[in-house]
């Protein structure tokens, strides 16, 4: 890669701004950590600008959980050829009609293109999978799956009715009565964007990705230190470039994709005692106590003497007049 020497700012917010050579020292850095996959980002020059592209790793935050659309608008499921053929080749395991439960999908929560074979199976990863036991804030409707445990069976009308009202997240399917999902807190999707793309943009491309109907003003991108300090990007803050900033390790710093009204910034100062124990924090607060009492002894102190000398030179005039 080729780090070039033209020197001139590049935008990293509102008002802020950094040098070419400074970010791509930065870059330098970020590309050498990640060298040999593919989180390393490229750059270029349009008419004078530079931008930096790549994938940006993004962890769910989430505490609700999240609408998916009724079907995903590429994913086109053939019916059988005849309904005596889908009488004779159906097994409903594999088509994920009766399916044991599961848990949420693993970390890695990956593009939404799971591919299905002619015949409606599922061919990414064998069998469609539901979550037994939603978290308590998670309001799940009545779902096909308790029909199926009463024993009662489907026609094949309905079979493939259910079928087109699916979607899919990680290679799962999910029914469309059961179709608000809540991903794992802390696991790790990726979006391919570049350094001119504002956080409102990635927030869009991120939830078009999945197939998610909430709006893009319901969320907010945070970077969030192992420290407990929490940053919230401003929507005229450009991701990428504030991740290629913060180094690229995220042992240290994560980007992630949380609720507005769910979350609160966290300053560095604050973040530095958040992980105190109750003992230390509770001397730190008996020392600020006692401080404050010196202060405020020692204003009263300067204060009493200011107004015994205004008090004097009042008493002062007040006493010229009568003798003359």
């Amino acid at each position: 890669m080729d780090y070039g020497s033209c020197e001139y700012l590049v935008p990293c917010g509102k008002d802020k701004y950094i040098s070419k050579n400074e970010l791509l020292l930065h870059l330098k850095t970020y590309n050498i950590y990640y060298e040999g996959q593919n989180l390393q980002l490229r750059h270029r020059e349009e008419e004078g600008e530079l931008i930096v592209e790549g994938l940006l790793n993004i962890s769910w935050g989430l505490r609700r959980p999240i609408r998916l659309q009724m079907q995903d608008d590429n994913q086109r499921i053939r019916p059988p050829p005849s309904s005596s053929s889908w009488h004779s080749g159906c097994n409903l395991g594999a088509h994920g009609l009766v399916l044991k439960p599961s848990t949420l999908p693993d970390i890695q929560v990956t593009d939404v293109d799971a591919t299905m074979n002619t015949e409606g199976t599922i061919s990414s990863t064998g069998a469609a999978r539901l979550q037994p036991e939603e978290p308590p804030q998670l309001l799940r409707t009545r779902s096909d799956v308790g029909v199926r445990r009463r024993g009662s069976a489907r026609t094949p009308s309905e079979q493939r009715r259910i079928r087109r009202h699916r979607f899919s997240i990680n290679g799962h399917f999910y029914n469309h009565k059961t179709s608000v999902f809540t991903p794992a807190y802390g696991s790790v999707t990726n979006v391919r964007i570049n350094s001119t793309m504002t956080t409102p943009q990635v927030l869009k491309l991120l939830l078009n990705k999945f197939k998610i109907e909430n709006s893009a003003e319901e969320f907010a991108l945070y970077i969030v230190h192992t420290s407990g300090e929490k940053q919230k990007l401003r929507a005229t803050d450009y991701p990428l470039i504030a991740r290629i900033l913060q180094g690229p390790c995220e042992q240290v710093s994560k980007v992630f994709l949380m609720e507005k009204d769910q979350v609160e910034e966290v300053t560095y100062d604050v973040a530095q005692y958040i992980k105190f124990e109750m003992p230390v924090l509770r001397s730190f607060i008996q020392k600020l106590e006692e401080e404050e009492d010196r202060e405020v002894k020692k204003l009263m102190r300067k204060y009493s003497i200011l107004r015994l000398m205004i008090e004097q030179r009042l008493e002062e005039i007040s006493e010229g007049p009568a003798r003359l």
